[in-house]
């Protein structure tokens, strides 16, 4: 694998973390009535919602 293709893979993991943290702000950020009605955040914490983690882009694989 080379240099380039490993910063790549980085930089989209790292795309794909910090648009998966957006979208939990803003979830967050609504009325808890709109999150308990979207299932909010139980369906995030049983594991229906995929979430990899803090720090998963990190070059773990």
């Amino acid at each position: 694998m080379s240099i380039i293709s490993s910063i790549g893979r980085i930089a989209a993991e790292f795309s794909a973390a910090r648009a998966r943290h957006q979208t939990e702000r803003t979830i967050r950020s609504l009325p808890i009535e709109l999150q308990k009605d979207i299932g909010w955040p139980d369906a995030y914490e049983t594991g229906t919602a995929h979430h990899s983690g803090v720090g998963s882009w990190s070059g773990s694989k």
